[in-house]
């Protein structure tokens, strides 16, 4: 049975071109920084972001606390936006292979304040952990993008306390799509980026760790210690290329369905869309319970052929990615309209 599956962007399948390119991807030992394909991938993601080297790596979640423990050391605090994947979704990692502690700072209205950020700043205090790493996040997981001019304000504060940056950029192009900028501009502001390949790009793995030569030289030293040096990983990366060369373009019809559905949506009585989140690909509403157990919600739309995931904090997250068509969200509109009634 074909699915519409709304879980989320991580779900697309590697088209078949890139499974071709697999087959016949050159391969070398990359442990030994012999993989030609993997050189290829990780020279186009820096250029493309207008930085000095790359590193491929397995996940985003490898390639956020490889930058983490590769820009730190034990016993620094780090500071992360308060619903950010790093603190929320990437199980205490940065305890765990870093030993650093998490300062948390809301981000309110897509905007994270930058002298609120100066006041989390640690002094040099006998009492204090020092400040070594603030993480942003963009596109965000809540379906919002920062701004530009808010990036540039919170790397002003940053260089001033000679604290370095890094970029949860897993949605980078989408970021890129929904601020209509170029791929370069962003990354003006950071020190370092992690580009998942996996999330709406249809690659089948893997994330890249982007930043200056002398960082990714020992980013991947670190990333041998965290078990991430791969062999013959040019059958990874081939894919990663056709993505890079191919598909961020087109991440703007992800957007532009993602639109679509939440009109949709919101003309259902019961239903509320969050259409102050409508940044990317990404739709969150809430139905209540008297209109629809969530249970019911699931099990019925998985019975027609649609995948959901469950609320969370009382939320339903569905995401448009290359998968999705509008056919297929006018689908998923007349099975939602009919479970209710």
């Amino acid at each position: 049975m074909k699915y519409i599956d709304l879980r989320s962007d991580t779900v697309t399948v590697p088209l078949m071109e890139m499974r071709e390119l697999m087959i016949t991807a050159a391969v070398g030992d990359d442990v030994y920084g012999d993989d030609p394909t993997v050189i290829k991938l990780e020279n186009m993601a820096a250029d493309m972001v207008g930085k000095e080297a790359a590193l491929f790596v397995p996940s985003g979640t490898f390639g956020n606390q490889l930058a983490i423990v590769t820009h730190t050391k034990r016993g620094d605090e780090i500071i992360v936006g308060s619903d950010s994947h790093v603190l929320m979704h990437e199980v205490g990692a940065a305890a765990v292979i870093s030993g650093v502690q998490t300062r948390s700072i809301d981000i309110i209205d897509k905007y994270m304040d930058p002298l609120k950020l100066k006041k989390m700043i640690r002094s040099k205090d006998i009492h204090y952990p020092d400040t070594g790493l603030i993480c942003l996040e963009n596109a965000r997981s809540d379906g919002t993008v920062l701004s530009l001019q808010n990036m540039m304000e919170i790397k002003k504060v940053a260089d001033e306390f000679n604290i370095p940056v890094h970029l949860d950029g897993a949605r980078y192009f989408n970021a890129v799509k929904a601020l209509d900028i170029g791929n370069k501009d962003m990354a003006r502001y950071v020190d370092s980026i992690n580009i998942c390949l996996s999330k709406g790009l249809c690659a089948p793995i893997g994330s890249l760790l982007i930043g200056t030569k002398i960082f990714i030289e020992k980013a991947r030293k670190y990333r041998k210690l965290m078990g991430g040096g791969l062999r013959q990983t040019g059958i990874l990366a081939a894919p990663g290329i056709y993505a890079l060369e191919n598909l961020t373009e087109r991440l703007a019809i992800d957007h532009e369905n993602a639109k679509y559905m939440a009109g949709k949506l919101n003309d259902i009585t019961g239903i509320n869309v969050y259409k102050n989140r409508l940044d990317i690909n990404m739709v969150f509403f809430t139905i209540p319970e008297d209109i629809l157990k969530g249970e019911d919600l699931i099990t019925g739309l998985l019975k027609k052929g649609i995948k959901i995931n469950g609320s969370e904090d009382g939320e339903y997250r569905f995401v448009t990615h290359y998968y999705i068509s509008k056919d297929d969200i006018d689908y998923v509109i007349k099975a939602v309209i009919e479970l209710i009634q």
